[in-house]
């Protein structure tokens, strides 16, 4: 691993060997704020966000070891409905290596996934929603069917009214979380609604690993969903490399 940008007197000394998880999680530290939204997404050179309807193909372990990195780092987990069908997605783990690092930071021992589903057709027999370490979130609007919020909190979920309508509201979800205390939000995804959360201008941080692969096709982008009016600009933050794989960071102006 290597890091290219800003460039450091560290930089020469870091190129030839692996990163340990606590460089890691000092270079992703959250900033000292109310709340922060992070986005971690994947791309090919050719702008796929996956490949056969997954992300996985075109990850590498590295990039893998940033996102348990990220996960480590977040008091929840944001992810749409869709992105947990199609990934499988299971409950957050805790990790030993990071538990001193939670605890001093006040957080619990796995951050919690906060799934946003308007719609609430999700499979709550899963073991995200029986048996996660943490209870799971389901983030909804107040015109959700009320037998389908029924389900989620038989299963043992939190559903957390965020929007007026049948669908989520971006701002009002990220301020129904801060006020739970749950600050350091990560999102990965999917593409849908990571262009919820730009579009809305709740988006503060961008984590883009850009995959030394071409995939061709009609792959979706990393954002998907309206365009904002005026594009948003982000500034570069830094940048870390290893096998041709670029791992980006960029914060909101």
């Amino acid at each position: 691993m290597r890091r290219l940008f800003p460039v450091t007197d560290q930089t020469a000394e870091t190129s030839d060997r692996e990163w340990g998880l606590d460089e890691l999680a000092d270079a992703y530290a959250y900033p000292r704020t109310d709340a922060w939204l992070r986005a971690n997404m994947v791309s090919s050179l050719d702008g796929a966000a996956q490949h056969e309807g997954r992300s996985q193909p075109i990850s590498s372990d590295i990039d893998m070891r940033i996102f348990g990195t990220l996960r480590a780092l977040a008091d929840a987990v944001v992810v749409g409905a869709e992105t947990v069908r199609l990934e499988g997605y299971r409950p957050a783990r805790a990790r030993e290596a990071f538990a001193a690092r939670r605890a001093a930071a006040g957080q619990g021992p796995a951050p919690a996934i906060a799934v946003v589903s308007a719609s609430l057709d999700l499979d709550f027999s899963l073991p995200l929603f029986t048996s996660p370490l943490v209870p799971t979130l389901v983030l909804t609007g107040a015109t959700a069917p009320a037998d389908r919020v029924r389900a989620a909190e038989a299963a043992g979920a939190r559903v957390v009214v965020a929007g007026d309508g049948p669908g989520v509201n971006p701002a009002r979800a990220v301020r129904e979380l801060a006020e739970r205390g749950m600050t350091r939000l990560l999102t990965e995804g999917g593409p849908r609604l990571l262009g919820q959360f730009v579009a809305a201008g709740v988006l503060d941080e961008l984590c883009l690993t850009v995959s030394p692969t071409m995939t061709a096709g009609d792959a979706q982008r990393i954002a998907g969903g309206p365009g904002v009016t005026v594009p948003e600009r982000f500034a570069l933050d830094s940048v870390l490399e290893e096998a041709g794989f670029l791992f980006t960071r960029y914060r909101r102006i």
